[in-house]
């Protein structure tokens, strides 16, 4: 009696390998270890859409209003937000330095163009709230056909 291999065994079984890989490299990266998130922090976004207007809330702990930066074109909002370290290590006996310098940037597409005139940014206890209005939309003109 013969047995008949699986001519997809090997493949199978290579795929299994490299799932098996895969979740383990997205786990390590999703800690925040020496390496996870690429050594960085993200920003943790809220895009909701009203009818006139999207309202972003961004969270930014520990960033005081002056250390973030909000640009926007037609279809993007960009947040940048650097912190610089305010105390000198030379004169100071630390048991303990965990707070350093931080720098965070995110890139937003939004789903249509906006008024970039009356874009209005406001920041309170290190949550960033961006209100961006819609481009109105023009109505279809009807053309006589002759």
């Amino acid at each position: 009696m013969s047995t008949r291999s699986n001519p997809f065994e090997d493949i199978e079984q290579f795929f299994e390998r490299m799932s098996r890989q895969f979740e383990e490299s997205a786990d390590a990266w999703e800690n925040d270890g020496p390496l996870g998130r690429w050594g960085g922090e993200e920003m943790a976004i809220d895009l909701v859409e009203h009818d006139d207007e999207f309202v972003v809330t961004i969270d930014l702990p520990g960033f005081e209003k002056d250390d973030v930066d909000v640009r926007v074109t037609d279809h993007t909002l960009r947040i940048e937000a650097d912190r610089e370290e305010s105390t000198d290590e030379e004169s100071e006996r630390y048991l303990r330095h965990e707070r350093r310098e931080r720098s965070m940037s995110r890139s937003i597409r939004l789903p249509e163009e906006v008024r970039k005139e009356e874009v209005k940014a406001r920041m309170n206890n290190g949550v960033l709230t961006v209100t961006v209005p819609k481009m109105e939309v023009e109505e279809a003109h009807s053309i006589e056909i002759e």
